[in-house]
């Protein structure tokens, strides 16, 4: 299921010609250094999504969120929807600050710091970037839901797997990565992150030994 989510992420994040109508969305950017900042955007906003799903609450709000606004069908034109040549009927698919301060709250300033001293994008298009991809990966994380019939207690193993095979693969370091999304603030996100998906809520999910 992970490699489902990101290969649905990765056809967009690869395909050329999205990443140089994201560059013009933003303002006028290099092209790789705004390839570069979606990897970390995606990363960074899969790790949040986890951390999310690891509590019950978290994971019946998301769950809902896919379920009333994020059906996957801002994938079929992507650039059409974000350029706002094409309106969905539910403008709150689109609504990425709404997402972000949904899953990065205090912390989305930090986020955006992080991206754009490793991928030399500036922050004000990195920060209309992210803005941009959020509700790219909320959709290909609605289809993915969709596709494979999951369930609330599905979401966080999920999210988990694709952050972690993601987090191998993009251009921030995990040490930044950890200093983003530590949860108690112990300088590490293994404990963090390896329960998610599988601590214990109610009957939903199973513990990882």
């Amino acid at each position: 299921m992970a490699n489902d989510l990101l290969n649905l992420l990765q056809s967009q994040m690869n395909n050329d010609s999205f990443m140089e109508g994201l560059s013009r969305q933003i303002g006028g950017a290099d092209t790789q250094q705004t390839k570069m900042a979606a990897s970390g955007i995606m990363t960074t906003l899969l790790g949040a999504l986890a951390k999310n799903a690891s509590t019950q609450e978290g994971a019946q709000s998301l769950n809902n969120a896919l379920e009333n606004d994020h059906d996957g069908s801002i994938l079929d034109d992507v650039m059409g929807m974000l350029s706002g040549n094409n309106q969905p009927q539910n403008q709150r698919m689109l609504n990425g600050a709404g997402i972000l301060n949904h899953l990065l709250g205090g912390k989305q300033g930090n986020a955006i710091n992080m991206i754009s001293q490793v991928s030399g994008l500036d922050q004000g298009k990195t920060g209309n970037l992210m803005q941009l991809l959020a509700p790219v990966i909320m959709g290909a994380l609605g289809k993915t839901k969709r596709q494979n019939g999951l369930n609330i207690g599905d979401l966080a193993g999920l999210l988990s797997g694709s952050f972690s095979q993601q987090k191998q693969q993009t251009n921030i370091s995990s040490g930044l990565i950890t200093s983003l999304l530590d949860q108690d603030g112990d300088g590490s996100v293994t404990d963090d992150i390896a329960n998610i998906g599988f601590k214990m809520l109610g009957n939903l999910f199973k513990r990882r030994r």
